[in-house]
């Protein structure tokens, strides 16, 4: 822990000194918000539409523009340019715990995605959308959304590690659309057809979002939301340890 703390203090500062990367985190999760709310809120409109408890379109959506907005992994990019630098070769050679390398920019990508999910939830309450789950539901789902952050930044990072390519690790980071659109999106699982509901339940990333969906339509239900943090620990697991092997190997 000792080693891990300053490497994530070093990779925060590292985003706080490039806050133009940023602009598509915020820019485009909000575009497809406000453009699938858009197309489809007269369809379901909130008066008549049971699985919106009563909320418009857009808190429907707005899982999905957060963990849109978590999957975008800056520091598997600044892993690659720090690679390309000659540091990370160096950081390698001081007497420091691999986990801590690895952890230090995955911290530094928990913070940073906890501030854009809080600044996105603030930029959506003026439009109506509420947290039917309250203080602590608002807690839980900042978490939730860090923490996928973390994950799909691990994912992210073992590319970089393996092509120490910049390309590459871009490439890779669009593998989450395909991942988003076999969930439950737009509708809920139930009124999918059966080819896409099997697709949508094989998917980890649709007990995030039904996770998520759950804090912000319903009262705290932890039968809803524990599926989504399994998820998270689960794969965080997985790819912390992924992690700490590529950089073991790394030469």
């Amino acid at each position: 822990m000792n080693a891990t703390l300053p490497l994530v203090g070093r990779a925060i500062r590292e985003i706080v000194r490039t806050p133009d990367a940023l602009f598509p985190t915020l820019f485009i999760p909000i575009f497809f918000l406000v453009v699938n709310t858009g197309q489809a809120a007269k369809i379901f409109p909130s008066d008549d539409t049971g699985f919106l408890a009563g909320q418009g379109y857009g808190a429907f959506q707005l899982p999905t523009t957060l963990l849109l907005a978590a999957s975008f992994g800056m520091a598997a990019l600044f892993l690659v340019e720090e690679i390309e630098e000659g540091y990370f070769d160096k950081l390698r050679a001081t007497p420091i715990p691999r986990a801590a390398i690895v952890l230090g920019r995955l911290g530094a990508e928990g913070v940073k995605c906890v501030g854009i999910a809080v600044l996105i939830v603030l930029i959506a309450l003026p439009f109506g959308i509420e947290i039917a789950s309250g203080v602590p539901g608002f807690v839980l789902l900042i978490a939730l959304t860090a923490g996928w952050g973390v994950v799909y930044g691990g994912f992210l990072q073992i590319v970089a590690l393996k092509t120490r390519s910049a390309a590459a690790t871009n490439s890779a980071g669009m593998i989450f659309f395909p991942l988003l659109f076999l969930t439950p999106n737009l509708v809920p699982r139930e009124l999918l057809t059966e080819p896409m509901e099997v697709a949508a339940t094989l998917n980890p990333v649709t007990y995030l979002m039904e996770a998520l969906r759950s804090l912000i339509l319903h009262d705290l239900d932890w039968g809803d939301v524990l599926p989504g943090f399994g998820v998270v620990a689960g794969l965080g697991v997985v790819m912390l340890v992924l992690n700490v092997r590529v950089v073991n190997r790394y030469d």
